[in-house]
């Protein structure tokens, strides 16, 4: 199977390579950093990430970051960020595209996670959202399951330059109900929904590096 050359190259798994041309890329793996939107011990949305990870389909590798410890953002230190935030940008730059769980607070976006995403996209110019594809998720114990902050999340990867995933969307709500007390997922079909979640970001992923090739944007 012949992949996107944009993708990083993990290994061949094929036993017949005299007949694979050195251009094309056999196994590929798509690196998608998963950004939980708590700090919270036990959370749920954390869980959701972790989960991501453990049922990612073969092909795709989630990496977590976890946003404990980046300090409240001051524009004053844009140019020189604290530790957290250079590792974070790092993480965003280098990630072929990223999946952002977040809870809801007063109906919105959480402010841990508004934060980081202030602090990452400063200097603008420098920003390493543009351009980058971008699944979200979200898991409550309430019945609206994170729609409205989602919405609200959504808002602000299109005005980062981001390449939002439409379809499916993820919303769990009841969240202790489908987690065991290990942050494990008890419900099959949001194991189902979460691995079609994978799935579409994949395809969103390389349907924008082909568009980008053939329009020569590399």
């Amino acid at each position: 199977m012949v992949a996107d050359p944009g993708f990083s190259l993990v290994e061949t798994r094929r036993h017949n390579l005299s007949a694979i041309s050195p251009i094309n890329y056999v196994m590929v793996c798509m690196k998608v950093l998963a950004i939980p939107g708590s700090i919270r011990r036990g959370s749920y949305n954390r869980a959701l990430a972790l989960n991501a990870k453990d049922l990612a389909p073969e092909g795709i590798e989630v990496e977590i970051f976890d946003l404990d410890g980046i300090p409240p953002f001051n524009q004053d230190l844009e140019e020189s960020p604290p530790e957290g935030v250079i590792a974070l940008k790092e993480k965003v730059r280098s990630a072929d595209a990223l999946l952002f769980c977040t809870p809801e607070y007063n109906y919105s976006v959480p402010g841990v996670l508004k934060n980081a995403i202030d602090w990452a996209s400063r200097p603008f110019e420098e920003s390493p959202f543009e351009g980058k594809p971008v699944a979200i998720a979200g898991a409550s114990t309430g019945s609206m399951g994170t729609s409205r902050a989602q919405y609200h999340l959504r808002q602000i990867c299109v005005g980062l330059g981001m390449h939002a995933l439409v379809y499916p969307e993820l919303f769990v709500p009841n969240a202790d109900k489908k987690f065991d007390e290990h942050g494990r997922i008890v419900d099959e079909r949001l194991k189902e929904k979460l691995t079609e979640l994978l799935e579409s970001l994949r395809e969103l992923t390389a349907k924008l590096k082909c568009r980008n090739a053939q329009d020569g944007g590399g």
